[in-house]
């Protein structure tokens, strides 16, 4: 057998994990560059039967699974993945496993991104590396207003550490109550209020039809002017065009970005020349301890399955 390990950026999937069982039983090839657009990527797997993916860097829709006839297997870290057509999996007769990751990776990285633009971080590293000394003028937190959209796991989490900066902490989502916010110690407030009164919205909503473009032009002009805006959570949330617009036209003060509509992000985007963007390529959950969970789990996924049964199976 073959088995193929997709988007290993950082080259540490055979270091991270045991591999040598499966090498008994399968050919180990690891992909340390994106593999492209759907024609290159099917011809590039077209003679695996086994491929790992890490969490949503490599799509698999229905139009490329059917041209993958001698894939049995597909393990994705996380126990979600909306890359993958799950229902076309099953009728291809393609088994899809995934494995557990930790949550709160996440969360720290948005206050990673947060300090980073408040405290203007990179424009004083940067600084600093050249000879520089004291370019940025920084804000505070104390006092000011924390918006947070998604009020769950990581939300709530992110809620606490504003509420340790003696933040003003509110949140909005479909389905948040007031029995929750109270929970949590925020203030609940309708979509269009947390928008034109915080002084930071930070994302933390799952994706779906209902948040596919929460964020457009029109919400974005209901902003402070000094704001910030945070994503961490999935790209097409936010209208990526109005962003660009708004960060340009100082609609809005600055946004720290890890997701985006294109993954790699393309090196002549709009958003890589702009100053007042703080940027991480969706490296919110990239962390060793992860990492180590997650390709723990897909080794054991597929011996399991080379055993003849299937764990976490999730189609």
């Amino acid at each position: 057998m073959k088995l193929a390990i997709l988007d290993d950026y950082l080259s540490v999937a055979l270091k991270v994990a045991n591999w040598s069982a499966i090498e008994q039983h399968a050919k180990i090839s690891v992909f340390t560059e994106h593999l492209g657009d759907e024609d290159h990527t099917a011809q590039a797997l077209a003679d695996f039967d086994i491929v790992i993916v890490m969490r949503e860097r490599t799509r698999f829709p229905a139009s490329l699974l059917t041209r993958l006839p001698k894939l049995r297997l597909l393990v994705t870290t996380g126990l979600r993945n909306q890359a993958i057509a799950m229902k076309t999996a099953r009728e291809c007769g393609i088994d899809v496993c995934g494995t557990n990751l930790l949550g709160y990776p996440a969360f720290e990285h948005t206050w990673a991104l947060i300090l980073a633009l408040v405290k203007k971080i990179p424009l004083e590293n940067h600084s600093m590396h050249e000879g520089g000394w004291q370019k940025g003028f920084a804000g505070g937190l104390r006092g000011k207003t924390l918006g947070i959209l998604g009020l769950g796991k990581l939300g709530s989490q992110v809620a606490k550490v504003g509420q340790a900066f003696g933040m003003e902490t509110i949140a909005w989502s479909q389905n948040l109550t007031e029995a929750r916010a109270e929970e949590c110690g925020v203030a609940k407030v309708g979509k269009d209020e947390l928008l034109s009164l915080s002084d930071l919205v930070t994302i933390h909503l799952v994706m779906s039809d209902r948040t596919r473009g929460l964020i457009g032009a029109r919400e974005l002009d209901l902003m402070k002017s000094s704001a910030y805006l945070v994503n961490t959570s999935r790209a097409p949330i936010i209208d990526e065009t109005a962003l660009v617009d708004a960060l340009q036209r100082g609609i809005i003060r600055g946004a720290g970005v890890d997701v985006f509509s294109v993954e790699p992000l393309p090196a002549d985007h709009s958003l890589r020349r702009l100053d007042n963007a703080v940027l991480t390529g969706h490296t919110g959950y990239v962390t060793e301890e992860n990492f180590r969970l997650g390709y723990r789990e897909a080794v054991e996924d597929v011996l399991a399955w080379i055993s003849g049964g299937t764990i976490r199976l999730l189609n």
